[in-house]
């Protein structure tokens, strides 16, 4: 939590502190089964009681100071196995990869449903993810490791392909909807219906004629079109390190670092 945010929180914990008292007292009075005239409380349960509503104050802004400190975590999705490497479907592992190796760090550890490896970007702390579930399961990863890391949706980062972008084009999203997506659609399902995560999509365009949405998906780009999709996996670094460097919204707006 920022200064400035921590001065506002003890701000209004100090406002309550007041209130607090004062229903301590008249909790407890009611307790002792008698009021006098002053309204006198019997020492020890009033100190027993402000004690316990104090605790209650400080969890919570413990519980705020710990997700704020939390790490991101940037899930690329895809589906495992040698047989969809280069697939289109596949184009968030892609980027996974690339941005492990710049890093210098290897997704070779498996945990909670996915191969993970923790980094710093720009001063953040990072956990990378791969999900070895399949695609239309990837919730159950990241489920998982937002739960095990203590992630608050907002700082989880989901790189994707989509159906809907020209190949190659790169569009981030501060948050939204599944978009027909069955590994966003499993995502937003574990995250609780909760859709305010950031997406940054990588296009790959619709089947021309015929030819199923399924089997489209799980077909190698062209040569043509790998090059147009290599330029798009390292735009999605730069993003993501701007992300890191100078936050969601100016990165957003296009400021780049």
């Amino acid at each position: 939590m920022t200064f400035v945010g921590r001065l506002a929180t003890s701000a209004s914990f100090a406002s309550l502190r007041s209130t607090t008292r004062q229903t301590a007292r008249l909790l407890c009075t009611h307790d002792a089964g008698k009021v006098d005239a002053n309204t006198r409380t019997p020492r020890s349960a009033y100190r027993r009681t402000t004690a316990a509503i104090g605790l209650g104050l400080s969890k919570a802004l413990h519980t705020s100071d710990t997700l704020e400190d939390s790490p991101w975590l940037i899930v690329g999705l895809g589906n495992p196995g040698a047989r969809y490497d280069g697939t289109r479907h596949n184009v968030g592992f892609q980027v996974l990869d690339t941005l492990a190796g710049r890093l210098g760090v290897s997704l070779g550890r498996a945990q909670d449903k996915a191969l993970q490896s923790r980094a710093t970007i720009a001063g953040q702390q990072v956990v990378l993810a791969k999900p070895i579930t399949f695609m239309n399961v990837s919730g159950e990863a990241v489920g998982k490791l937002t739960r095990y890391y203590k992630i608050p949706s907002h700082k989880v980062l989901v790189v994707h392909d989509d159906l809907d972008l020209p190949t190659g084009k790169v569009r981030l999203r501060a948050r939204g909807g599944h978009g027909g997506h069955n590994g966003m659609r499993s995502i937003t399902q574990h995250l609780k219906g909760s859709q305010d995560f950031p997406r940054l999509k990588i296009g790959i365009g619709r089947p021309a004629g015929q030819l199923p949405v399924a089997s489209f998906v799980l077909q190698a780009f062209n040569k043509a079109e790998a090059t147009e999709v290599d330029i798009a996996v390292q735009e999605c670094c730069d993003i993501i390190h701007s992300i890191m460097a100078v936050g969601l919204e100016k990165a957003l707006s296009g400021v780049r670092a």
